[in-house]
């Protein structure tokens, strides 16, 4: 099992897939937002998604988890 970690501190601002979504390494799952910027997170993995942790409007720090892929 692989968990997509955020790289920084922000709020989500979407999360682009749902539990049961095929994922390859390299899609992005979610975005961030963070001083006015949106910084895409990708999936290091090819997977299921198993699990979405965080919600859009949650702020986040930097390693917390975003989406469990199996």
């Amino acid at each position: 099992m692989a968990t997509v970690k955020a790289s920084m501190a922000g709020t989500v601002w979407k999360i682009l897939v749902k539990e049961g979504d095929s994922v390859t390494a390299g899609q992005d799952v979610a975005i961030l937002e963070s001083m006015k910027m949106e910084i895409p997170i990708a999936a290091e993995a090819d997977g299921t998604v198993t699990k979405v942790i965080a919600n859009e409007g949650d702020f986040i720090n930097v390693d917390d988890d975003l989406v469990e892929i199996e």
